[in-house]
């Protein structure tokens, strides 16, 4: 990759449309050069086809699975970190779908039927996770009918992807906000690097100071551009990453809270139940409950 470019748009040339294509189709497994913390111009459709891990859309962290299914909007910064071995490789991680804002545009104006799509892209500037088993099974359908057609044939299975995915109830909005980041290259690179370091080390004492070191920047320096980068302070995106993290062990083990507490990297019971409190609008212990109504109503 050319590292004089001004601005990086790590994803543009995956939806030029070459040879007269409307939607892109793509796919790859893990790892792979195209994993990392982007964003791009296109709405991108991506659905989970094996591993598990943690998913970044905007100021959102979550976790991910086989057959997630997630759209997110032009220009929000996403990535999926699969949580492997580190001599694993998985030959199909991904199906991908892009498409431009231009051509849903085109599109609107020319069949008035679409119109009522507009909320469903206001929605997606933010993310998308779609919940619904059955519209996941279908989704997952339709992505090998369009890996497999061309033409008009392949705009009839988006279109009729896009309808079901628009008009299913099942549904959660991701990020609180659509983030528009100006960065370059070099920055971004740093962005990636402070993300998978963080995500490495949670479950540690891990500083700013650390972090910052790691990178070889200096702390204040780092904490600026942690903040400017990510829309957090460096010790709440570690503080929910580590959330998201006890969340995942509240509703599948039946771990003592105390022990999922340190686990995850908090040093004591009253500050992890303060900040989940915070983040989860509920006491762990109500998290549990809930996650195991849901289990068994289920």
């Amino acid at each position: 990759m050319n590292k004089n470019k001004e601005r990086i748009e790590p994803e543009l040339e995956l939806v030029d449309q070459q040879g007269g294509e409307s939607i892109r189709y793509l796919q790859h497994g893990f790892p792979s050069p195209l994993i990392r913390w982007h964003y791009h111009e296109a709405y991108e459709l991506h659905l989970i086809r094996e591993s598990a891990g943690k998913v970044f859309i905007g100021d959102y962290i979550g976790n991910f699975e086989p057959n997630s299914l997630i759209l997110v909007g032009p220009n929000l910064p996403h990535n999926w970190i699969s949580q492997i071995g580190k001599e694993e490789h998985i030959e199909l991680r991904d199906q991908v779908i892009n498409f431009s804002h231009n051509f849903i545009e085109t599109c609107e104006s020319a069949f008035p039927e679409l119109q009522p799509l507009n909320p469903f892209w206001k929605r997606a500037r933010y993310g998308i996770e779609f919940l619904n088993p059955q519209d996941k099974m279908n989704a997952r359908t339709l992505f090998n009918e369009i890996s497999t057609t061309v033409g008009f044939r392949r705009l009839i299975h988006f279109w009729t992807l896009i309808e079901m995915l628009a008009s299913t109830k099942e549904y959660r909005v991701l990020s609180t906000t659509a983030v528009l980041p100006h960065m370059d290259e070099r920055i971004l690179n740093r962005l990636n690097a402070a993300i998978t370091y963080i995500f490495d080390h949670y479950d540690t004492e891990i500083t700013l100071e650390e972090v910052a070191n790691h990178l070889k920047m200096s702390p204040t320096y780092f904490s600026k551009f942690f903040k400017k980068s990510t829309g957090h302070r460096f010790i709440e995106f570690v503080n929910g990453l580590r959330i998201n993290k006890a969340c995942e062990q509240l509703a599948h083990s039946d771990e003592p809270i105390t022990e999922i507490c340190f686990s995850v990297g908090f040093n004591n019971i009253a500050n992890f139940n303060r900040r989940f409190y915070d983040v989860k609008k509920m006491t762990p212990s109500e998290y549990r409950k809930t996650s195991l109504d849901t289990l068994y109503k289920g």
